[in-house]
């Protein structure tokens, strides 16, 4: 991305953040949607550490911003939408609203929310985000409901931590015998060196995101024919169509699929919802651009 000079600009400028369980993305455009820079981070769910969810925002912010050519003193005019995981429940939205941050102006919304502003533009739709979590929301002539996203394990159904954690479970009843094994029950025990007590120590300080992390190892095995893999897959997609039909029912004609598992999750959807899903016609992190621009 080309550096661009505009630390002599008084005009404003907008921040978009896609801030989830795994990693937070955020953007610099102008008032006019030219993008000036992004950035990259860790985990920004201010349930798991505020200041660790926030001091994220700041260093992806940082980023965009040295790719963009600003200085600190550019954060006085830097409107900023942020769309993160957690902030659905009042306790997390009023401490992420009475952080120190830097910037002009904040427009806080979850990132479903920002999801959704961003899959359809702005206009009337529906989202389901599959990543770590997951979380649905439907946004109909001006009012934004969400549906599930309660955190993990209660809910985030058809997520990447439930599928890592449906994963590991069967792993344990196959490793004793109660399941079939299969290469890829037999990858996972493999990662607590095929001892059940290491699976116990590992859950006792496991965050939603290191469930998550083997879904890359799920999705190993399906391409590689694992019968394990499949159902998991199945079982996800039956969880995502649960949700979808809900959004639906509530007159959304259309539902964008976003987050990682999407494109995994897309061909095994049951035929009922396949007409419904589709793909978002913008990201996350220009929701949260428009979010900000609504702060001006």
């Amino acid at each position: 991305m080309t550096t661009m000079d505009n630390t002599n600009n008084n005009e404003a400028l907008l921040l978009g953040i896609d801030g989830g369980g795994t990693s937070c993305r955020a953007r610099i455009a102008d008032v006019h949607g030219t993008v000036l820079g992004e950035g990259f981070a860790g985990s920004a769910n201010p349930r798991t550490g505020l200041d660790s969810a926030c001091n994220a925002i700041m260093q992806a912010t940082r980023e965009a911003m040295d790719k963009a050519g600003l200085k600190e003193s550019d954060f006085s005019r830097m409107y900023a939408g942020l769309g993160l995981a957690g902030v659905n429940q009042k306790k997390e939205h009023d401490m992420v609203m009475c952080w120190p941050f830097p910037f002009a102006g904040i427009f806080l919304e979850t990132d479903a929310y920002a999801a959704c502003m961003g899959a359809f533009n702005g206009e009337d739709g529906s989202i389901l985000i599959l990543g770590t979590g997951s979380c649905g929301a439907s946004f109909l002539k001006g009012e934004m409901k969400t549906l599930g996203g309660w955190g993990f394990p209660i809910s985030d159904h058809g997520s990447g931590a439930s599928l890592g954690l449906a994963a590991i479970r069967y792993s344990l009843l196959a490793h004793e015998g109660m399941k079939d094994t299969t290469p890829l029950s037999k990858a996972i025990m493999a990662t607590f060196d095929n001892n059940p007590e290491n699976a116990v120590a590992w859950q006792d300080s496991a965050l939603p995101r290191d469930y998550g992390s083997y879904g890359p190892t799920v999705i190993e095995h399906l391409s590689k024919g694992d019968k394990l893999a499949a159902q998991l897959i199945r079982e996800v997609a039956n969880d995502a169509a649960m949700m979808i039909r809900v959004l639906h029912q509530r007159g959304a004609s259309q539902c964008a699929l976003v987050g990682g598992l999407s494109e995994f999750i897309l061909p095994s959807l049951p035929k009922d919802v396949v007409s419904i899903a589709t793909l978002p016609k913008g990201d996350a992190m220009h929701g949260a651009l428009l979010m900000a621009k609504s702060v001006l």
